[in-house]
């Protein structure tokens, strides 16, 4: 439990912490977190925070209210580059800090560019990232096509990383060692391979992150700063 929710339950001389937006976003981040947006209930964030569900409905409208509120949270966690680190750096360490916020909250990979009522921290990350990229000299065309690259790898992977069961050496040699069984010895020969050898060195999923990023970055800066058209 967060220091928020938790002071939701504490009394002082009697009377119960007054309620906020911030503590009812908070407790709805917290059953997000812990079972994923089904579990995301009027009736489970009054009982998280010891009130009526009713009650909530003076800090927030509705179920999307409360979405837009905790996808808002998730972009504050976000670290956003000072102004003086050069661009490339600075979209790098945004991107690792998005994957990093987004393991933390996986129910929001497929939610942040979806509101149509976004919050501060989503209007000031994006913004930001703009500024990045206009201070490297892109046009708004072409910094919309970085941007876009960037997050469609970013949101993919968070996606993918997820779902995966084979995230760390020992899960990939497990499974692998599955599959290969499985396997007719001359019927998949190069998938068979790539499992031995990637079990040998010792793969991780996780690394392959920050070498896709480094890529695209790598293509990124090689891109026109203004469009043809």
């Amino acid at each position: 439990m967060t220091p928020a929710t938790e002071r939701a339950r504490i009394r002082k001389g009697g009377r119960r912490a007054r309620l906020t937006r911030e503590l009812v976003l908070r407790a709805a981040l917290e059953i997000a977190d812990d079972g994923g947006l089904e579990a995301l209930t009027m009736q489970r964030i009054g009982h998280r925070l010891g009130v009526e569900a009713m009650s909530l409905y003076r800090h927030v409208r509705n179920k999307e209210d409360i979405l837009d509120g905790i996808v808002d949270l998730v972009f504050g966690e976000i670290e956003l580059p000072a102004d003086d680190l050069d661009w490339l750096s600075a979209l790098r360490m945004r991107a690792v800090s998005t994957r990093d916020v987004l393991a933390r909250h996986p129910w929001a990979v497929g939610r942040m560019e979806s509101r149509v009522q976004p919050g501060p921290a989503n209007l000031q990350h994006h913004d930001a990232v703009l500024g990045i990229l206009f201070r490297a000299g892109f046009s708004s065309a072409m910094a919309t096509h970085a941007y876009s690259l960037l997050d469609a790898y970013i949101y993919g992977f968070a996606l993918q990383e997820g779902n995966t069961r084979v995230n760390t050496p020992e899960t990939l040699s497990e499974v692998t060692s599955d599959v290969i069984e499985q396997m007719a010895s001359d019927e998949y020969p190069h998938m068979q391979r790539v499992g031995r050898e990637l079990m040998v060195t010792g793969f991780e999923f996780g690394s392959e992150f920050e070498f896709g990023l480094d890529l695209i970055l790598r293509a990124i800066e090689q891109l026109p700063k203004t469009d043809s058209a």
